[in-house]
């Protein structure tokens, strides 16, 4: 008898759990919101994380919260390529195993994601650690600023690993259809990260204050148990993937699986935390108080990409289903539908900070320069941003039918547009208020430019 005979009689002994056939079958919209609902919860978890992180920050002084400005793309950059491009290319490789029947696959895919997670992470640290403070002196970081921006990153992204793993597990049992308990990891983590990054950030409880590291500690450690929690969970058999250690091998088709989509798709945050820094080093010669009040507009706009992720991510599965199960028409309902939710849900946020941006703002400074270049972002991106929730949708649900050419190019045209017109303003000695005015033109532009995109690819 041959290895892979043996391996094949092994794997047939083990029971097998129900088909999960409702995402094949339900009606659309009941079971988005069903399964948005988890993410929604979650992600308002790691909204309240950014806010408590910005209050602490705030507290700390005006330099530290202009140093976060810097930092904090690169951070981002890694919750979504980790959570959602990579994270999206698992659960739609893992989705379409299980919508064509073949559960055995999914569970080897999950084994290979854990190992390209695991890469990635070790690849952040090396980069971050390494290249770090270049980065972020080219982004127009001096003195205080860049010292302030060195004292989180470096406490961060030691522990990049953690945040890969944690963001790539979720998304293994996010590809099942299960919502719940990736949601209850992240809110378990988000409440251990605003615990100990403010003690050990502030100084509470007798504590010493160790300032930026300290709040970035709260981060690394919060993952790090979040990561040893999803990998005992999916170890001990309490998924609805059974994986099967001993009849695991290296497969090549398995890593092409998930990279075809994830490798892809890591594109597209890598353009938008490009729109981001590009942008971040255009202001930075406005000074460090108009600096500062964009970083707190572009952390509101980062936010939103959690709440178009809640209703994206959960239509992957549905989506990824139906392509595998051969329902094309329903894929794209299931699109469509998502992408209304989204940019509903995001608009009504633009529109609430463009008439009272207070809301946000007074949360973090009473700076009067500062408070004055937040203002007049939100008035003149707010608008735009139910644009930029659809678009982002879009390309989540475009994972799920392994189809996301269209809206990373879609992404491109928002750098470029973004890149070439705040050049040319620049240049022209424009004030920073037709630069705000740029990044909400561009949102339009992308929202639309994704939908267009979708709405002529063939999917099969």
């Amino acid at each position: 008898m041959t290895i892979d005979a043996s391996i094949d009689m092994r794997r047939s002994a083990v029971p097998v759990a129900a088909p999960v056939d409702d995402l094949l079958t339900a009606p659309i919209l009941p079971t988005l919101l069903r399964l948005a609902i988890p993410n929604t919860i979650a992600m308002f978890g790691s909204t309240l994380v950014a806010v408590a992180e910005t209050a602490y920050i705030g507290r700390l002084g005006t330099e530290p919260l202009a140093g976060i400005a810097l930092v904090f793309p690169f951070a981002m950059l890694t919750q979504m390529m980790s959570a959602g491009a990579m994270g999206g290319g698992v659960s739609s490789a893992i989705s379409r195993s299980l919508g064509a029947g073949d559960r055995d696959r999914a569970a080897d895919l999950a084994l290979h994601a854990a190992m390209i997670g695991a890469c990635a992470g070790l690849f952040f640290t090396a980069m971050m650690l390494g290249f770090g403070r270049n980065f972020y002196a080219l982004l127009g970081g001096r003195g205080g600023v860049l010292e302030q921006s060195m004292h989180y990153s470096q406490v961060l992204f030691s522990g990049a690993i953690s945040i890969w793993l944690v963001n790539t597990l979720a998304s293994v049992v996010r590809g099942t259809g299960d919502m719940r308990t990736p949601s209850l990891t992240l809110i378990a983590v988000s409440m251990v990260q605003v615990a100990i990054g403010g003690v050990f950030g502030l100084g509470l409880f007798g504590v010493p204050s160790f300032g930026m590291r300290g709040v970035a500690a709260g981060q690394l450690s919060a993952f790090s148990l979040g990561a040893i929690f999803l990998a005992w969970y999916l170890a001990s058999g309490r998924s609805r993937l059974k994986l099967d250690f001993a009849a695991f091998r290296f497969q090549r088709a398995m890593f092409v699986d998930i990279l075809k989509v994830g490798a892809i798709s890591c594109l597209s945050p890598l353009q938008s935390v490009l729109t981001i820094l590009i942008f971040t080093k255009i202001l930075a010669g406005f000074g460090t108080e108009t600096l500062a009040g964009y970083g707190m507009g572009s952390r509101l706009e980062f936010l939103l990409i959690p709440i178009a992720f809640a209703v994206g991510v959960a239509s992957v599965p549905m989506v990824g289903m139906a392509i595998g199960a051969g329902l094309v028409t329903r894929a794209r309902h299931v699109t469509w539908t998502a992408a209304a939710v989204a940019g509903l849900i995001v608009g009504l946020v633009g529109a609430v900070v463009a008439v009272k941006p207070a809301l946000w703002v007074s949360l973090f400074t009473n700076d009067p320069g500062v408070t004055a270049a937040a203002y007049s972002y939100f008035a003149l991106a707010g608008p735009a941003f139910g644009f930029f929730g659809i678009g982002v949708c879009l390309y989540f649900s475009s994972q799920g039918a392994a189809k996301v050419g269209g809206p990373v190019l879609a992404g491109t045209v928002r750098l470029l547009l973004v890149a070439i017109g705040g050049w040319w303003l620049t240049i022209s000695g424009a004030p920073a208020w037709t630069l705000f005015a740029l990044v909400g033109g561009a949102m339009v532009v992308f929202g639309l430019t994704t939908a267009l995109t979708i709405r002529l690819t063939r999917w099969s």
